[in-house]
């Protein structure tokens, strides 16, 4: 895991609050959970805080770092309930990534494609991890189809990855009823509709439908409320966005969601093949019968002091 360097002055700083709460029919006598709700510590963000509350308390608790490089925690909890709450706060300080303007000059996508097939150095094994369909990333005819339309032959990688998440915002209307965690991509593709987890694992489906390796990455993004409106809290949500590989560069993040390369307004959980890497809260009860769900996310800019630095 890549350490924040201390010489780098931040661009933001925020408080991450994330409440999930599950009510359940009956009793639960026991609760095993696998989290990722740690922020990831890397390059572009260093975690400066984070803590785990829950309710009932913990009975046994682990803490890990996945296949991806991502912090994990286990958890038990032995005491009967009919609710569960837990709660996880981060805060996290952002530094500057590069920007369009210093990101040209990537050299043809044809030529990362078949280096990831021929030069097997130390980036491109890294980068063969997410090269293969995964869980609920799927490579087929129809991807490859609709990405070529932006990888034309010779066009330079970070170039064409624009273009394809310029066009995902363009051809694709946010609606989070037109599907869940099962839609196949191609139902996807043909509906022209679904959430950030869907345009995220689109995207990816694309590049990987062409021979190129991309990542799932999982967090949270700052929302802005309408002028003259308080920030509410537990108004925002999670979010999902896709890293893509230029040997120049290195992972480059953008979001198809909202039609941007990712900067200072992204805080990162982790990243893996796709959602499923990446759940964040996952496990098995004992009982319970029924269950109803609620998550509410409250992510709040935090001061800096005048020369950029972390007051």
């Amino acid at each position: 895991m890549n350490e924040l360097s201390t010489s780098v002055v931040p661009c933001a700083r925020y408080r991450v609050v994330h409440e999930t709460r599950y009510a359940y029919q009956s009793v639960v006598t026991l609760s095993q959970q696998y989290l990722h709700l740690t922020p990831r510590s890397f390059l572009h963000q260093r975690t400066q805080s984070h803590q785990i509350r829950t309710d009932p308390p913990l009975a046994d608790d682990d803490a890990g770092i996945d296949y991806f490089g991502n912090c994990t925690r286990h958890f038990a909890i032995t005491a009967p309930h009919k609710t569960l709450l837990v709660q996880a706060e981060s805060m996290v300080v952002l530094t500057p990534r590069r920007t369009l303007e210093q990101s040209t000059g990537t050299l043809p996508w044809e030529n990362l494609r078949d280096a990831m097939q021929h030069e097997k150095n130390a980036a491109t094994l890294e980068a063969c991890r997410y090269l293969y369909a995964s869980p609920h990333v799927n490579c087929s005819p129809e991807l490859e189809r609709y990405a070529r339309l932006s990888y034309t032959p010779g066009r330079p990688q970070f170039d064409a990855a624009l273009d394809l998440t310029q066009r995902i915002f363009d051809d694709f209307e946010f609606d989070n009823k037109a599907t869940d965690i099962s839609t196949p991509l191609e139902q996807v593709l043909a509906g022209r509709r679904g959430v950030c987890q869907d345009f995220a694992q689109l995207m990816i489906g694309c590049l990987r439908s062409v021979g190129l390796p991309a990542r799932y990455v999982s967090g949270y993004i700052l929302t802005h409320p309408p002028a003259g409106q308080p920030r509410m809290i537990g108004a925002d949500a999670s979010h999902a966005w896709v890293s893509v590989f230029c040997p120049t560069l290195g992972w480059i993040d953008f979001d198809p969601t909202n039609r941007c390369l990712v900067q200072c307004e992204h805080i990162t959980l982790g990243w893996g093949r796709d959602f499923s890497d990446v759940t964040p809260m996952r496990g098995i009860v004992l009982g319970g019968g029924k269950q109803k769900l609620e998550v509410r996310v409250t992510v709040t800019p935090l001061a800096l002091c005048d020369d950029g630095a972390e007051c």
